[in-house]
């Protein structure tokens, strides 16, 4: 039978005690993180959130407390109350490395079985084996401080807001299934069979909605939901910091989102951001790093060769060209040891994995210049691109040709970043940048037609507005990504509040009228009754966290994470449910195995 706790109350966590307390009485509780039997000596390593204190039996101690403290083992529970005294043996890698426990009173809450893996940092356990027994993984001290830290960044987050007059207003989980992008996860309904709840992928129309109905400035720390293929930092239930302001343009947003970037890394970090941010709009992006989220803590720039090389006599580069493309390249600066021929032909696997057609080369290597085409140029040609490309001796300078710049950029920013991992460039540091200026449609090429680049509800800038039905490829929105080393960290825009330019858009993307109407009526009916000129963002807070962590998988920032096929391994979930709830819901359910 587990010893109770009557009688005694914690005073103290394990990872607060100091030289302060010493001579104090103290009661601690937490896990056994190890033990050292001594014979007549026993130290015991009591862990709990904050870190960790050795407790001390000797020779004065209570028999009974003794044959207690010689009986635990790893992960007991335990509560002990002593007198803090100063350490014989210093561990100077612990905060209370210079004091310990001498334990008068050693209670056992609990006992515990030998656990599947030890509860330590450094492990090379598999995932999977710590995500079954998460609740065993997350008493780990880094992801503890990892969870403590995301609750810091929620808090400082409230703070902020708050004070800068936004209110928290909470939005519902189940909404009507709308067009936003991914597919939505659908709850059915047991009292309207056939019809179907949402879980929403972000609060976009409520929050809308929350603006015409005069709230003026609203955030939430919200749930979202997407039911999509999972990636390193995607998760199919993720956490946004969303916001909304009303009578704002572009700068006010911008304005607040720098403002809460800057308070909390100075307040959870201690790390000052300086502001105003840069900013570069979307063309400028792609045109230097090939990608609308660049990583810009390295160089490695994007150059274009094209009026170069339009009447070479390299047909790959001059084809391209007067096909209406481009000739691209990168220059990687003392790279000439490391991407030998052989590491070449495996980025020129890469770039063909990507969707190119090659990649041709320059190695400036000191025992002279060789490249993959310069028997197609003159010298002064050659020499012109060595030039713009900024290449030096012990540099490697990769090109992309393609009929279609856009390819071209594409394969180069994600040719960049390959590049930048096989160097081992260093990237350190919190490299914020503004992507603003998006184009309002994309040409989507399976299709054969232009497509939103975002939600329906995103304003043109005025001066494109003319070119609408003309000329689609011209027409760019007030949308704006906020990108931290490489990652999108957020995504907003100023909406449409006009109710005649909302349907010209819907038109625009292939609604008709009454599909409009079925879909976002109660919007577009709100929008009737005086909606004022709103814009706002959402800023992922998983991976906000992440880099502020700098860890590589959303997981590590998470509880209770999915893996990479949208399950959870601890619970076993999705899992199959009765028929009864089934036959309630008057639906039909189809395995797996029916499926194949």
């Amino acid at each position: 039978m587990a010893d109770t706790m009557t009688g005694l109350k914690r005073t103290h966590y394990c990872n607060h005690l100091s030289e302060q307390e010493i001579g104090k009485a103290v009661t601690v509780c937490g896990w056994v993180q190890k033990t050292r039997d001594l014979g007549n000596l026993i130290f015991i390593d009591l862990r709990d959130r904050t870190g960790i204190v050795q407790l001390a039996f000797d020779d004065a101690s209570d028999r009974g407390v003794f044959e207690k403290a010689s009986g635990c083992r790893a992960e007991y529970v335990l509560m002990a109350k002593g007198t803090v005294r100063k350490r014989e043996s210093i561990n100077p890698d612990l905060p209370t490395g210079t004091i310990e426990v001498f334990v008068e009173d050693l209670r056992i809450l609990n006992k515990a079985q030998t656990p599947p893996f030890e509860i330590v940092d450094d492990t090379n356990v598999k995932e999977e084996l710590r995500l079954k027994y998460r609740y065993l993984d997350l008493r780990r001290p880094v992801l503890q401080k990892n969870l403590m830290l995301r609750h810091q960044i929620a808090k400082v987050t409230r703070d902020y807001f708050d004070e800068n007059g936004f209110l928290e207003i909470e939005t519902p989980m189940l909404i009507r299934s709308t067009p936003e992008g991914a597919r939505d996860f659908l709850v059915p309904s047991r009292i309207h069979k056939g019809s179907f709840y949402a879980l929403p992928q972000s609060p976009q129309l409520y929050k809308q909605l929350s603006m015409v109905a005069g709230f003026d400035r609203y955030m939430q720390i919200a749930r979202c939901f997407r039911d999509e293929d999972l990636r390193a930092d995607r998760q199919p239930e993720f956490t946004q910091i969303d916001l909304e302001m009303s009578f704002v343009n572009m700068e006010d947003v911008l304005s607040i989102g720098e403002g809460y970037i800057k308070r909390v890394f100075q307040e959870v970090l201690g790390v000052d951001v300086p502001l105003p941010l840069p900013r570069l709009t979307y063309q400028q992006a792609m045109e230097r790093y090939g990608s609308d989220k660049p990583d810009t803590r390295f160089g490695m720039e994007l150059v274009d060769l094209s009026d170069l090389v339009k009447d070479c006599g390299f047909g790959v580069f001059s084809g391209a060209v007067q096909a209406g493309g481009s000739v691209r390249c990168i220059t990687a600066k003392d790279a000439v040891t490391a991407l030998s021929r052989k590491e070449i032909d495996k980025l020129t696997e890469f770039v063909k994995g990507i969707g190119g057609k090659g990649l041709a080369w320059v190695r400036m290597a000191p025992d002279g210049m060789k490249a993959s085409f310069s028997k197609f140029l003159s010298e002064e040609e050659m020499a012109a691109i060595l030039e713009r490309a900024g290449a030096q001796t012990g540099d490697v300078v990769l090109i992309i040709a393609d009929s279609k710049t856009s390819h071209v950029l594409a394969q180069l920013g994600q040719l960049r970043l390959e590049v930048a991992s096989k160097l081992e460039i260093k990237r350190e540091g919190y490299n914020f940048l503004w992507v603003v200026e998006f184009p309002f449609f994309e040409y989507d090429e399976d299709l054969g037609q232009f497509v939103a680049m975002h939600h329906p509800f995103t304003a043109p800038l005025e001066e494109c507005v003319e070119y609408l039905e003309t000329d689609k490829a011209k027409v760019r929105a007030q949308a704006y990504d906020l990108v931290l080393n490489g990652i999108e960290l957020s995504s907003g825009s100023i909406r449409i509040t006009d109710p005649e330019l909302q349907s010209r858009i819907f038109r625009l993307l292939g609604l008709s009228e009454e599909e409009a109407k079925e879909k976002f009526g109660f919007l577009l009916d709100a929008f009737q009754y005086g909606a004022p000129p709103h814009g706002g963002m959402g800023i992922g807070l998983d991976r906000l966290v992440m880099q502020m962590l700098g860890t590589d998988s959303i997981r590590d920032v998470i509880a209770y994470p999915k893996v990479q096929n949208a399950s959870e391994l601890m619970t076993m979930c999705p899992s199959p449910v009765d028929q009864k709830q089934l036959d309630d819901l008057g639906i039909a359910a189809v395995s797996e195995k029916t499926e194949e």
